[in-house]
């Protein structure tokens, strides 16, 4: 495993983002792990986080112009994201993100931030159903900007509305590149070289009933 999938892999366990249990998901599906990019609730840690981001997205070789960061989680996602382009890569660039309801005084509707423009990258954590990314796909597009890939942070790879991974569906369906910092596969990795037999047999029996 790389040194930076190990290193974000350590940073979500030490800030509670990475947990093992028992877990209900929106789907039903009981999950022996839950990522949850919200507990990077601290500027350290989103300091690091932001870094892991831009290394990623620096290195996926996709073209862009700026971030969107679809509400909420995406918000403080794409703006660490922003921050470590600018101070490790030299790369200063827009950040967007929406409301959940538009804002109907002040400065009125749905955006705060950069105007859409150009070659967008929507950063958020996870994709589960795929509704987030649709729905910033419809905004990006109503502002006649484009679309150009999306950065999370896992990828649980395993089957969402049909035989294809919830990210599958997003790159099949909307033809957008899907980029992560790490997947179930890592997990697994991470899991097997810490010895942690009993973590490690039920992530392994989950993906063999819901993998792809």
């Amino acid at each position: 495993m790389h040194h930076h999938k190990q290193q974000f892999i350590n940073l979500s366990l030490d800030n509670g983002v990475l947990r093992f249990g028992e877990f209900e998901l929106k789907s039903g599906r009981l999950s022996p792990y839950f990522f949850n990019a919200g507990q990077f609730s601290n500027g350290k840690a989103l300091a690091e986080v932001g870094r892991h981001y831009a290394q990623v997205l620096q290195s996926s070789g996709l073209g862009y112009d700026m971030l969107f960061g679809p509400a909420y989680k995406g918000i403080s996602l794409a703006t660490a994201t922003a921050v470590a382009l600018a101070d490790h890569h030299d790369r200063v660039v827009p950040v967007s993100f929406n409301r959940k309801e538009a804002k109907d005084h002040g400065e009125g509707g749905n955006l705060i931030g950069a105007p859409l423009e150009g070659r967008v990258i929507i950063v958020d954590d996870v994709i589960t159903a795929g509704t987030a990314v649709r729905e910033s796909v419809k905004i990006i597009a109503q502002h006649d900007a484009v679309p150009a890939g999306v950065l999370i942070a896992m990828d649980r790879q395993e089957r969402g509305q049909d035989v294809r991974s919830a990210v599958q569906q997003v790159e099949q369906d909307l033809g957008l590149p899907v980029v992560s910092i790490i997947c179930l596969d890592d997990l697994i990795g991470h899991l097997g070289d810490a010895d942690r037999v009993s973590d490690l047999a039920a992530v392994q029996q989950y993906r063999a009933e819901y993998g792809v």
